[in-house]
């Protein structure tokens, strides 16, 4: 009896299996913009930002709540129409005022599928959004940077679990916008048999 050329299925679908872990965890470097330092390409058009360069301040933007903590991170989604979380949440309670991250125009406030949200071109190719936020500024706007551009609303995050939901583009593609901000206060979760009370 023969044997087959080709791998038996199995084999060929852990080998599928294996080789789209290693892309997914590895994936190729490549530079997206010039301010970025190991960028990471996903899929066509999406990159994530390990660290912008910007002179002495590694932190050019600002918390939009306040809060300096998060409860969803970025999810790089395999391509450009894949799931994902194309941003962070942060936490912040229904009516309570959201700011400017950085300076910049409003490109864009309003209503997208029933939610409301901002967009800020901050030049260069960079824009932040606020998802859940009805907007308290008009497209065209110019603000600095801490200035109030609306108050959050239920949309992205449920009520029982207030949020806002940031996040950034770079010439149209989407970055984590976790390295533009200050470090975060990130909540440190322990099994209940590791707690040592």
């Amino acid at each position: 009896m023969r044997r087959s050329p080709l791998l038996p299925r199995r084999q060929a679908r852990l080998l599928v299996l294996l080789v789209a872990l290693v892309v997914a965890l590895v994936g190729p470097l490549v530079p997206a913009h010039p301010e970025l330092i190991g960028t990471e390409t996903i899929g066509a058009e999406t990159v994530r930002a390990e660290r912008p360069v910007h002179g002495d301040s590694p932190s050019p933007w600002v918390w939009p709540t306040g809060a300096a903590e998060v409860l969803r991170g970025w999810e790089a989604p395999a391509d450009d129409y894949a799931a994902g979380h194309r941003g962070i949440d942060v936490p912040a309670q229904v009516g309570s005022t959201a700011v400017a991250v950085a300076g910049g125009t409003v490109s864009f406030a309003g209503q997208v599928a029933g939610r409301g949200g901002v967009s800020i071109d901050h030049g260069d190719g960079l824009v932040s959004t606020l998802d859940s936020v009805e907007p308290s500024v008009a497209t065209g706007d110019v603000v600095e940077q801490g200035a109030a551009v609306g108050s959050v609303a239920v949309g992205h995050c449920p009520a029982t679990a207030p949020c806002l939901h940031l996040g950034a583009r770079i010439d149209g593609r989407y970055v984590d916008p976790l390295p533009y901000l200050p470090s975060a206060d990130w909540p440190v979760l322990l099994p209940e048999s590791a707690w040592p009370g």
